[in-house]
């Protein structure tokens, strides 16, 4: 393996599992946290309590918050913050980041102003990096612990794709290349709406084969508007696309299924929100996207049902309801679209 040194930006469970998964293949790796005290706990107890508890971090890992030491030292760059502050650490980041550095985006999510992607975002503060994105149904807590897993490392840049890949590859986790970032950061973004939905199905009492319906007309929605805007629609039938969809609409280690069940049982926004404790992505993803689809007159039944839920003060079952009185057109498609 090529000597690369890797920084992780954002000490969550998901930058915490990458950088010492980074760590475990013998890669000097940073990783950063904004909170000093929290940092310097990580690093002397070498475990993360607060977001993976009880797993022990590589002693190849350094974790601190010292953000010039961090990219001081880093041959390639991963972001793995929530997308509300992602914009303001890359301005932060851009000046301390040397031309052709690797920066890959982990984060899910769309930016509200201009509906810009991550990586996008990145285009605009950080010019002169080369861009990535890495994504996929990826638990952290199942990774930390061994359990095959996949991802997928978007770029049109293949030398970085094979250094991903390189950097990260275990008997446990595999990585797998694309060329269409737009595509994949659409699915890892539009993929929390639908487990909102999903959760809240789980609460209101269905079963496996409205489970069934719903993955699947989630996945027509997620590629009817993402064609719209240029993604590839194979895109969506990759671990990127229906592989996360499927994970995060069907366990409750999801954050946005935790909070589309407790939005079924009862739980006002707020309360459910609150319950989780961490950020619920999925919440100001349905806002932006609500708003594109009508901008683009894309048809998003999923989406509008939800919306109307959680910021029109409609009833559940009576959206439910019209949901199940709709139209009804084609499964598929003469071009295989569904």
């Amino acid at each position: 393996m090529s000597a690369h040194t890797i920084a992780v930006l954002g000490g969550g469970s998901f930058g915490t599992a990458i950088a010492n998964m980074a760590a475990s293949n013998r890669l000097e790796t940073y990783l950063w946290m904004r909170d000093a005290k929290r940092a310097k706990e990580c690093q002397e107890k070498r475990e993360n309590t607060q977001y993976l508890p009880g797993y022990h971090l590589q002693q190849k890992l350094n974790v601190t918050s010292d953000l010039a030491l961090v990219l001081d030292h880093a041959d390639l760059v991963f972001i793995a913050v929530p997308s509300k502050s992602f914009r303001e650490l890359a301005q932060k980041i851009a000046p301390l980041i040397k031309p052709d550095t690797p920066v890959i985006s982990t984060t899910k999510g769309i930016e509200v102003e201009g509906f810009k992607l991550m990586s996008q975002i990145l285009e605009e503060e950080i010019p002169q990096a080369r861009i990535g994105v890495l994504s996929g149904p990826n638990f952290a807590a199942e990774m930390v612990k061994g359990q095959i897993t996949g991802s997928v490392i978007a770029s049109e840049d293949q030398d970085l794709q094979k250094t991903v890949q390189e950097i990260f590859s275990s008997s446990s986790y595999r990585i797998y290349r694309n060329s269409d970032r737009y595509g994949v950061e659409l699915a890892g973004a539009l993929k929390n709406i639908y487990a909102i939905v999903s959760g809240m199905a789980e609460a209101l009492g269905s079963g496996k084969n409205t489970q069934a319906m719903l993955l699947t007309r989630s996945l027509a929605e997620m590629g009817r508007f993402s064609r719209e805007l240029g993604a590839d629609a194979m895109t969506f039938l990759g671990l990127a696309g229906v592989g996360d969809l499927i994970l995060t609409c069907t366990s409750d280690q999801s954050r946005n299924f935790r909070t589309g069940f407790a939005l079924g049982n009862g739980r006002s926004l707020d309360e459910a929100v609150a319950e989780i404790g961490q950020v619920v992505e999925g919440i100001n993803t349905l806002k932006t996207v609500h708003a594109k689809a009508a901008e683009l007159d894309v048809y998003m039944p999923l989406v509008q049902g939800l919306y109307a839920i959680l910021f029109e003060g409609q009833n559940i079952r009576r959206v439910v309801s019209r949901l199940m009185t709709g139209e009804m057109s084609f499964d598929v498609d003469s071009h295989g679209e569904i």
